[in-house]
Parts: structure tokens; C-alpha cells; sequence
């Protein structure tokens, strides 16, 4: 299969994104979209997660999304932005954000990585090596920094040997009383690095 080609999302791909994204946090997505049904904004998860992604302003939308496309179909996807100083007044709107948030806390002025994900069928392919790589080009002279869970240890490794080192860690939530206990891990890659 040839090499995959990175480009900008468009709007008409948030169903797409939304996939991607909830791939990349282990369900994690859904289970916050899930917040729409329970309002009664929509019918299900993953279309209150295509809304969102399809809005033109706020953070985490789909004008922040670069996918990855191999054979005309949508194989990865990259979500970033810059951390700005208002992220202190923002208050976590369930306990389970709270860890997330307060680790995004540490990282004003960075460029931060929300979400990394690549269908499994073309994972080891180099496509979530060249996403990543495209998000130091997006950050500029920003240290570059995300959140990972623990035990997701793949993913792990894939950031250290692309210089990102861990800085902090917060017990998370869990979702369900028989949730798997994890950490969320701090990862930053300096300036130094490049």
C-alpha cells in the first residue's frame, strides 16, 4: 500500500473524525458524547460527536483535525491545538475531566496533541509516525505535548522514540465502578528535542 497523504479535514468529514477520534481515546469520546443523548440533543452518542466536531468554532473540531488518506479512504486522523492561558478558568464539567484538565493546566503555551488515532487495519504502516510528525510542524516553536493512558503502552512507545518524554501523571476517573484503572500520562516533547 502506498504511503498515505496528510491533508486538512473538511467539515463534511465529522462522522469520519468522530470514529477516529473515539478509536483513539478507547471509547473515552463516546462515552462524553454521550452527555447529548441524556440532554436530548440527539439520538445517539456518535451523532452528538459528529455535531460537535462539525462546529466552526471552539477547540477540538474538525477545522483542527488533519486526516491521513490512503486509497481514497480516511485512515488516520491528528486533533490539535494551542493551550492558551483561559484553559485556568475552565472548570471540569464531570469528575472525570478533572485529571485531564488539570494535567492540560501544566501545558499552557504548548501545542497540544488531543487526539492520535489510525484504524487498526493500517496500523505499523507509518502512518500515526507521519501524523505525529506533521503535528511538529503545526507547532512551530511550541513545545508539543498530550495525554495518554497508562497502560496504552504502544502508543507509548511511539511517543518516546519521537522524543517525548513523560512530565506528570493523574489517577483518572473511572467511567464504571469495573472501569480499568489507569493513570493519564503527560507527555512533552521540548524544543530541545527537535
Amino acid at each position: 500500500m502506498a504511503a498515505a497523504i496528510l491533508r486538512a479535514a473538511e467539515r463534511c468529514e465529522a462522522a469520519e473524525l468522530a470514529i477516529l477520534i473515539d478509536i483513539a481515546s478507547h471509547g473515552f469520546a463516546a462515552w462524553l458524547w454521550y452527555g447529548g443523548v441524556l440532554s436530548g440533543a440527539t439520538e445517539t452518542a456518535f451523532e452528538h460527536g459528529r455535531n460537535r466536531l462539525r462546529q466552526n468554532e471552539g477547540l477540538g473540531t474538525w477545522r483542527d483535525a488533519v486526516v491521513a488518506v490512503a486509497a481514497d479512504e480516511i485512515v488516520g486522523v491528528s486533533v490539535s491545538y494551542a493551550i492558551g492561558p483561559s484553559i485556568s478558568e475552565i472548570e471540569p464539567k464531570h469528575p472525570v475531566l478533572g485529571p485531564l484538565l488539570a494535567l492540560q493546566k501544566q501545558v499552557v503555551g504548548h501545542w497540544f496533541i488531543d487526539s492520535l488515532g489510525v484504524y487498526k487495519p493500517h496500523r505499523g504502516r507509518g502512518i500515526g509516525r507521519a501524523l505525529l510528525e506533521n503535528e511538529f510542524v503545526r507547532a512551530g516553536q511550541a513545545p508539543v505535548s498530550l495525554i495518554t493512558e497508562s497502560h496504552n503502552e504502544r502508543a507509548q512507545a511511539l511517543y518516546r522514540i519521537n522524543g517525548f518524554e513523560e512530565v506528570s501523571r493523574a489517577e483518572a476517573v473511572p467511567l464504571f465502578e469495573d472501569s480499568r484503572k489507569h493513570d493519564w500520562v503527560l507527555f512533552t516533547r521540548s524544543l530541545e528535542t527537535r
